[in-house]
């Protein structure tokens, strides 16, 4: 039927998200649904993350709130960091960006799909060294993209992807 929000929208399908994020944002339905045909707003929902509360980013819409957090090697207390978490969403963030850098980071990315109803970003090549126990500049192509569909698997709406980063760049920041 659809696969994305756009698919859905290209396709006249009004899905659930969209009429909630339409009901949120005050806007008819149907214009929502061009925008996001048109590209003009985004609508990061995974299928896999079951306690999402969705909300559309982009034209016309109200400005998002997004906190950053994450594991690192000053903090890799799961527990403190799933109560910034809770604290983040009673404050009003739409939208978690997990930095996590350290430790058990897929546990820690797992646990806020699970329990997260905000938007859950992450950067999957910080995830890619911790996963494979290596420099940056020695982790492969595939290994990269494994770690992004690990990611998406796991229920992330979105990422932030280091486009720009290749062997040679790794190596100057060394």
């Amino acid at each position: 039927m659809y696969t994305t929000q756009m698919d859905a929208a290209k396709k006249n399908i009004i899905t659930s998200q969209m009429e909630l994020v339409a009901q949120k944002e005050n806007m008819n339905v149907k214009e929502l649904v061009s925008l996001i045909a048109d590209g003009k707003v985004v609508i990061p929902a995974n299928k896999n993350h079951l306690s999402l509360i969705p909300h559309g980013i982009g034209q016309r819409l109200k400005t998002k709130i997004n906190v950053n957090l994450g594991t690192s090697r000053d903090c890799i207390n799961l527990d403190m960091e799933m109560k910034k978490v809770e604290t983040a969403v009673n404050m009003g963030a739409d939208a978690i960006m997990d930095l996590s850098s350290f430790g058990d980071t897929q546990r820690f990315r797992r646990m806020l799909i699970k329990e997260c109803p905000a938007m859950i970003g992450t950067v999957p090549i910080y995830d890619a060294i911790v996963y494979y126990n290596k420099p940056l500049e020695e982790i492969t192509a595939k290994e990269w993209l494994d770690i992004v569909r690990i990611h998406a698997e796991d229920g992330v709406d979105f990422v932030t992807l280091h486009c720009g980063i290749n062997k040679s760049t790794a190596e100057r920041f060394k």
